[in-house]
């Protein structure tokens, strides 16, 4: 994964409650397990007028102009700002890969259900919390400023804007750890790769009959 410490970035408003992982990513492309190739369709039953299928070319389908991602002010956007309980429902992973294929490093927003917030950390995406005033001084500011932007520095665990108004955010140390060197559960095994070696040649001289077939293999 890429590593990810600070974030400078456009900010785009998505102004829902209970935002559900059907929402984020509908089921019909479940069936692919690449994490690759979800960004065109993101939020996609939102984002278009049409039933989008897996497979099919984005490029020319009919766009709802009136979603908030298809506005002009907000392509390009790599914070998402959201409201509370974002990413509930069922907890595929697909969620994730979407986000992060249209572009978000960063989501904010009072509260997240508690699967997707972890599939968020796995798969390069920090999503922090602050309060419900916070997020909400931020969704005016957003609105009120064409090309609002924030700064997200992860190992400050701060949101700044440009005004200068700084938010703290909590997290994890072990995420956080992870999220700054880029690391997934297997990046950070193979971390360990020399010591694990070690234990196995170690376990191959104690007990060497636990390695016969592999030796005559």
């Amino acid at each position: 994964m890429e590593p990810l410490t600070q974030v400078e970035g456009l900010v785009a408003p998505l102004d829902r409650s209970n935002v559900d992982t059907d929402a984020i990513i509908p089921k019909q492309f479940l069936k692919s397990i690449h994490r690759t190739g979800f960004g065109p369709n993101l939020f996609d039953e939102w984002r278009y007028l049409d039933e989008g299928q897996p497979g099919q070319d984005c490029s020319d389908r009919p766009l709802n102009p009136d979603f908030v991602l298809n506005q002009p002010r907000y392509q390009g956007a790599s914070i998402l700002l959201a409201r509370e309980n974002f990413g509930c429902g069922s907890s595929r992973e697909h969620a994730p890969w979407a986000l992060a294929g249209f572009g978000f490093r960063v989501l904010i927003a009072p509260s997240f259900a508690d699967i997707f917030y972890n599939n968020c950390s796995k798969n390069g995406i920090l999503a922090l919390s602050l309060p419900a005033d916070s997020v909400q001084a931020l969704f005016e500011a957003t609105w009120a400023n064409e090309g609002y932007t924030l700064t997200v520095d992860l190992p400050a665990q701060q949101v700044v804007t440009p005004e200068g108004a700084v938010h703290s955010f909590d997290i994890d140390p072990h995420r956080k750890h992870m999220l700054v060197e880029g690391l997934d559960e297997i990046g950070l095994t193979l971390n360990h790769a020399d010591e694990i070696r070690a234990y196995e040649a170690q376990r191959r001289n104690v007990t060497p009959w636990l390695f016969a077939d592999q030796a005559g293999a």
